[in-house]
């Protein structure tokens, strides 16, 4: 449980970390605001792009063997990410943390199905929620802090030797265990990463470019076809990296629909707030996380409840409730804000929010 909380918190952390210190690399780097969406976005399309696959690869090499893979990718990640020069090298170096952290993740919740009964995984999950949501909530605060007090480049730096020593851990604290698919779906890995890249691309160049670009819109249409080659691959393969057989039913498609619009409003309103708290309001990056830790804490107080009253109302109350909170959080949000805002009228949508996408943290569980 340890190990498996301990790869949630890294790779939670490392989501939003970068996100307080976005201003000072924009500045330091002579990034542009394109290049600072990339350095959010390099790290979770890879994530995203490689997740099945890296519970693919837990299964054929062995568990424990791919998770200290993972870690040891992770940390090397971080320590490119501090050396990086310029902008280009620190995208590539988030890709790298991406990879590492695909691998990761899913093994993490592997390791907790292995070491718990039915009747407790429901809480243990809301444990690792409770973890990922300290992860959440600490990079901001951490990441302003480590900028203001040393410089940007050890909120990479602090993974290295904290990623090295728990990477030794798993030959003593964990047994080989292999899982039942053996083939990787390579041509299918390619087709989504390239689909996600096209799609990704066009809005993150849509405000220099121009929607209308041939770029963009040529970004777009090139990742809905390949998008659609991925789903007709996919429905054809012997050994698919997601089989589409799993949208029939409702909890699998439903589960992951929630994922789906929660990272978009929370990965979309972490850049935006941060933003508006260093650029728009004047705050030190260290003010600007305390101030957003209101936001990022609540997944870490109320994931474990939730976990637990889930195993006996069910999922489905959490997920639709979570979506509304932080949905309505948002709006709330986006009504308050104004030049000369004062932080206290930003308090209730912010904990508003937060509550919300603690709630979500059920995801990975389906829907009962």
């Amino acid at each position: 449980m340890a190990l498996a909380a301990f790869g949630a918190f890294l790779t939670s952390l490392d989501v939003v970390v970068v996100a307080t210190a976005l201003p000072t690399l924009r500045s330091e780097l002579d990034a542009s605001l394109s290049d600072l969406e990339w350095t959010l976005n390099a790290y979770n399309l890879v994530f995203a792009c490689l997740l099945l696959t890296g519970a693919s690869l837990g299964d054929r090499f062995g568990r424990r063997r791919v998770y200290i893979v993972g870690l040891l990718v992770f940390t090397a990640g971080s320590a490119t990410a501090a050396l990086s020069s310029n902008a280009g090298e620190l995208i590539a170096s988030r890709a790298l943390q991406g990879i590492g952290a695909a691998v990761l993740m899913p093994l993490t919740l592997t390791l907790i199905s292995n070491a718990f009964p039915v009747e407790k995984r429901g809480a243990a999950i809301g444990v690792w929620g409770g973890v990922s949501g300290l992860g959440v909530a600490a990079g901001p605060v951490l990441g302003g802090a480590i900028v203001d007090g040393i410089s940007w480049q050890w909120i990479f730096w602090i993974n290295v030797p904290v990623g090295l020593a728990v990477a030794a851990l798993p030959t003593r604290m964990l047994q080989e265990s292999h899982g039942p698919r053996q083939q990787l779906d390579l041509l299918g890995l390619v087709l989504a990463g390239a689909a996600l890249f096209g799609l990704t691309w066009a809005p993150v160049r849509a405000p220099v470019a121009g929607w209308g670009s041939i770029e963009v819109i040529g970004s777009l249409g090139a990742g809905a076809v390949l998008l659609a080659a991925f789903l007709v691959w996919e429905s054809r393969s012997r050994t698919p990296m997601l089989p589409l057989g799993y949208f029939r039913r409702r909890g699998f498609t439903a589960a992951n629909g929630v994922t789906f619009f929660q990272f978009i409003s929370l990965l979309g309103s972490l850049f935006m707030i941060s933003q508006l708290f260093q650029v728009g309001l004047g705050y030190s990056p260290l003010e600007a996380g305390l101030r957003i830790l209101v936001w990022m804490a609540m997944p870490m107080l109320v994931a474990p409840i939730a976990g637990g009253l889930a195993d006996r109302l069910g999922n489905r109350p959490f997920m639709l409730a979570g979506l509304l909170l932080q949905g309505g959080g948002a709006a709330w949000l986006g009504l308050v804000v104004e030049p000369g805002v004062g932080y206290a009228n930003l308090i209730g949508p912010l904990i508003v929010s937060g509550v919300g996408i603690a709630m979500c943290f059920r995801r990975w569980r389906m829907p009962s």
